[in-house]
Parts: C-alpha cells; sequence; structure tokens
C-alpha cells in the first residue's frame, strides 16, 4: 500500500497519476462557505469575488462539464442588509436574516450569471426532503433536469424553516456535509470544498505551528478522522475540519473524489480541474453497500 508522506510537499506517482485524472471529471459540485464569500473585515459579501467564481463556473460549463455550486452566504447576506455586523444569537433572528439573505444571494447569482450566458437555478433543499423517498426522488430528476437543460443549480439548506442547521451554526459545517449528500444523490464524480483552510492538516495550524499538511488521503481511517476540529476561524463560517471530515466520508464513499482547498482565490477550482497540486485530495472508494439513507439518518 502507498502511503501519503505527511508535509513533505512531494508527489507520489499515485497522487499525480489521482490529480492528473480530475481533469475528465464531468459532474462537479462545488461548496463555498460564508468565509470566501465575504469581507473579512465586515462580513458583507464580496461581489468581485462572487463574479470570479460565476466566472470559473462558466468556463467548467463551457467545457462540458455539469456544475452544481453550495452555497453558504445567506445568512451574511441578510446581516448586510440589516447593518448587522455579528452573528445573529436567536434561532428567529437567524431564520429572518436567512429568508431576506437568500434572496439578496440568489439575485446577485443570477445578475451575474446572466453576464456569462448562464442560467442560474435556486434549489433549498432541508433534512425532511432528503429523508422522505418521494421528495429525494423528485430533488434528484430536478437536479438531472436542471442540468440536463444547463442550468447551473445553486444549493442552500432552507435555513428559514430548517432547524437541523442553524441551532449548531457556531460549531457545526452544515452545508459541508450538504454538499457531500448532494453529490451522492445527482451521482457526481467530483467534490470540491472551498473553505477558509489550505486543507486538512495534522493539527490545526491557526494554533500550532507544528500542524503538518497532507496532500493525499488515500482512505479515511480513524487517524484522519481524530485531525477533525470542531473550529472555525471565521465569523461567519459554520463549519470546522470534522464537518468536512463527515462530508469526506459520505462522498467517497459514494464514488467521488473529493478535494478540500482554500477558497480565497476561487481560480483555485481550474488549478484543481487541470491537475495541479492544491488542496488535499480525497480518494474515492465506492462502497458496495452504500446507502445515503444510513448517512442522512446517522452522519447528517
Amino acid at each position: 500500500m502507498i502511503r501519503q508522506a505527511e508535509g513533505s510537499g512531494q508527489k507520489t506517482f499515485m497522487e499525480a497519476t489521482k490529480r492528473n485524472s480530475l481533469k475528465d471529471k464531468k459532474r462537479i459540485v462545488i461548496k463555498i462557505g460564508s468565509s470566501s464569500l465575504t469581507h473579512p473585515e465586515t462580513g458583507e459579501l464580496n461581489l468581485t469575488k462572487i463574479e470570479k467564481l460565476i466566472r470559473v463556473l462558466s468556463d467548467l460549463r463551457g467545457e462540458g462539464k455539469d456544475v452544481v455550486l453550495v452555497s453558504s452566504g445567506a445568512i451574511a447576506a441578510g446581516r448586510q442588509a440589516f447593518g448587522r455586523h455579528k452573528k445573529p444569537d436567536s434561532l428567529a433572528e437567524k431564520q429572518a436574516f436567512a429568508a431576506v439573505g437568500q434572496a439578496r444571494l440568489m439575485m446577485v447569482y443570477q445578475k451575474l450569471c446572466s453576464e456569462y450566458n448562464q442560467t442560474a437555478a435556486q434549489v433549498l433543499l432541508t433534512k425532511d426532503t432528503m429523508v422522505n423517498d418521494s421528495s429525494r426522488y423528485n430533488a434528484q430528476n430536478t437536479f438531472d433536469e436542471l442540468l440536463h437543460l444547463g442550468a447551473i443549480p445553486i444549493v442552500n439548506e432552507n435555513d428559514t424553516v430548517s432547524t437541523s442547521e442553524i441551532p449548531y451554526v457556531d460549531s457545526f459545517g452544515d452545508n459541508d456535509r450538504l454538499s457531500a449528500i448532494v453529490a451522492a444523490l445527482i451521482g457526481a464524480d467530483l467534490l470540491i470544498l472551498l473553505s477558509d483552510i489550505d486543507g486538512l492538516y495534522t493539527d490545526d495550524p491557526r494554533s500550532n505551528p507544528d500542524a503538518r499538511f497532507i496532500s493525499l488521503v488515500p482512505e479515511i481511517s480513524q487517524k484522519y478522522l481524530n485531525m477533525g476540529k470542531e473550529t472555525s476561524g471565521s465569523s461567519v463560517g459554520t463549519g470546522g475540519m470534522s464537518a468536512k471530515l463527515a462530508a469526506a466520508r459520505i462522498a467517497t464513499d459514494s464514488g467521488a473524489d473529493m478535494v478540500i482547498a482554500n477558497g480565497d482565490q476561487v481560480d483555485v477550482i481550474m488549478d484543481i480541474m487541470s491537475g495541479k497540486e492544491k488542496g488535499t485530495l480525497f480518494l474515492a472508494h465506492p462502497n458496495l453497500d452504500f446507502d445515503l439513507m444510513h448517512y442522512l439518518n446517522n452522519e447528517y
């Protein structure tokens, strides 16, 4: 078995081959967190970065790839609308911010998509939708038809009515798991998580300068799960590394490769797609007994 040399920066032949194969992925789910969409000083939407993101997604569509974006940022956009600069405390306030912010966020996405001759489609999901067999089947059909029509589905959890996500917003990476569940639902072959960290480390690099970067994870073992931390360095982000590792288990078990990368520069998406060594690559290891309901009931 080929083992990854942690922090060495030297590619193994296996990693180089696997990285290069990302060029051929056809159905891609990209998750971007609030911290990658907002200005760190104010928490307001970073329109320049969002415009660059849409340009990258449009280029991927131009290459003939199916693209789904799972986007956080609704609550942050709502905060901006109401002139608030700190996280809301109450559930009602969070849901109200999400109701206003989701509309504003989609307005921005639709306007920018139209400038690149793309069609954005809003898909709001709840856990109840995914747990119910009929609703889940309908959601899958909707995704398939939208992608067939050439649209870019933009997904978020329906924060206004969902309470499975928001109460844990300070310690639970909800949209990380959601993006992995969407990837499994639509049969994606690649999931990219853009965050405020370069990838997986042996420890939190913000608090431990000796933490070593891990470029390749052939299979998610307990050793890697123990590296997860229930922390997020951002005042607008929602998830720590443990949520991303949970997402990696779902995605790789379903048959998709996954990459965690720093979303500070959204051009990193094209670097990943061209086979460059960016972020941490988790290799798919399809579970023949994969059952999405198991993850919804036990992992989500």
